[in-house]
């Protein structure tokens, strides 16, 4: 990794923490994409820019420019692909959205493969025990939104 692991993590961690703010504010409104889901997708948005980052480091020392152009293409074409995957893990049911936090885990998960497979298991790593630890220990620290709303949105 051309980026210190320590500052890997501080902007994974960043990420994470900024999004918590607006998906804490959004879960205690009962709004359907709450804590975890605002959480996923950000980490799932800063585990490419952080991938993209560094395969461009990568490739301008390994080879010339224009490979660098065609790694980003790959993670961009990682990224939309999975997108329309997880839109459709979402379903609507009347009034009620079900869904959101497994499009936003597939959405990381992708991040995960693109970071495994480019050889940054680092990132990899520290970007499953970070989603990880937004479906399971982050859970205890959303508000209660009430009985009319699921407290996760999977059920």
């Amino acid at each position: 990794m051309h980026l210190p692991l320590w500052e890997a993590t501080v902007r994974l961690g960043t990420a994470l923490f900024f999004a918590g703010i607006i998906g804490w504010e959004r879960e205690a409104k009962g709004r359907s994409a709450g804590l975890r889901t605002h959480m996923l997708v950000a980490l799932g948005a800063a585990g490419f820019a952080l991938l993209g980052m560094e395969l461009i480091a990568a490739a301008s020392t390994d080879a010339p420019g224009a490979q660098s152009i065609e790694l980003l293409r790959i993670i961009e074409a990682v990224a939309t692909g999975v997108g329309f995957l997880g839109a459709g893990a979402i379903m609507q049911s009347g009034a009620k959205v079900k869904g959101l936090t497994t499009a936003a885990s597939i959405w990381v998960v992708s991040a995960v493969g693109v970071a495994c497979g480019s050889g940054y298991w680092i990132v990899g790593l520290l970007l499953t025990i970070m989603g990880l630890l937004t479906l399971t220990a982050i859970q205890w620290l959303a508000p209660d939104p009430g009985p009319e709303h699921s407290k996760d949105d999977e059920s």
